[in-house]
């Protein structure tokens, strides 16, 4: 009760999801909404996918519409696959995105670092599910050029997206095989639709 919105969706994330249902079950309905709102949308999913139909949906209603949309996107896929494991806030830029661009982007103090990982380039628009997507630059490599130089000439040729649909054991086994932190997940028109962390795979396989 004492804890600010913000930080009890912090707490929430962190903790195991009998505990979550559990604290979620004791708010009100417009309380448990807002902290809902706060969560990360793959988090707040696969909360609201151990709630039970009716208190899910109507916890759906009294979110902000925005966030309550992205939480359905996710809730449409399975839960042990790529898009059910997905966030839908991944960084987001242009071919034409500069190093400079870039790197700002990925400073920002709220990122985890496994989403500040990379950076995915795709054709507008820029929100999930984008326009085709086109590759990512990883931070690393962004820091090896010069500030003016654009991104879409900076992609990682190697690395494939991962379907929607793909297991969470395809899902490992690429972060694994690639030695990455993060993965671009594509839908069946190669528009992106989220990135896989490898935070949200480990808590997955555990």
């Amino acid at each position: 009760r004492q804890l600010p919105n913000e930080r009890l969706a912090d707490v929430l994330e962190e903790m195991p999801e009998d505990e979550q249902v559990d604290i979620i079950a004791r708010l009100g309905d417009d309380r448990a909404a807002e902290v809902l709102d706060e969560m990360e949308p793959d988090d707040a999913a696969d909360l609201i996918a151990h709630l039970g139909t009716e208190r899910g949906e109507a916890l759906l209603e009294l979110m902000e519409p925005e966030e309550a949309q992205d939480v359905r996107f996710l809730l449409a896929y399975g839960q042990d696959t790529a898009g059910g494991l997905m966030t839908t806030e991944p960084i987001i830029v242009s071919a034409d995105a500069t190093v400079a661009e870039g790197l700002a982007l990925i400073r920002r103090h709220e990122l985890a670092p496994a989403k500040a990982a990379t950076v995915c380039v795709t054709l507008p628009p820029y929100e999930p599910p984008t326009g085709r997507f086109l590759g990512v630059v990883h931070f690393q490599r962004m820091l090896r050029y010069p500030p003016h130089e654009r991104l879409g000439a900076l992609l990682d040729d190697g690395l494939e997206p991962l379907r929607a649909d793909a297991s969470l054991a395809e899902v490992a086994r690429e972060l694994a095989t690639y030695n990455l932190v993060s993965l671009p997940v594509v839908d069946d028109h190669h528009r992106l639709v989220g990135v896989v962390t490898i935070d949200d795979v480990l808590d997955h396989l555990l």
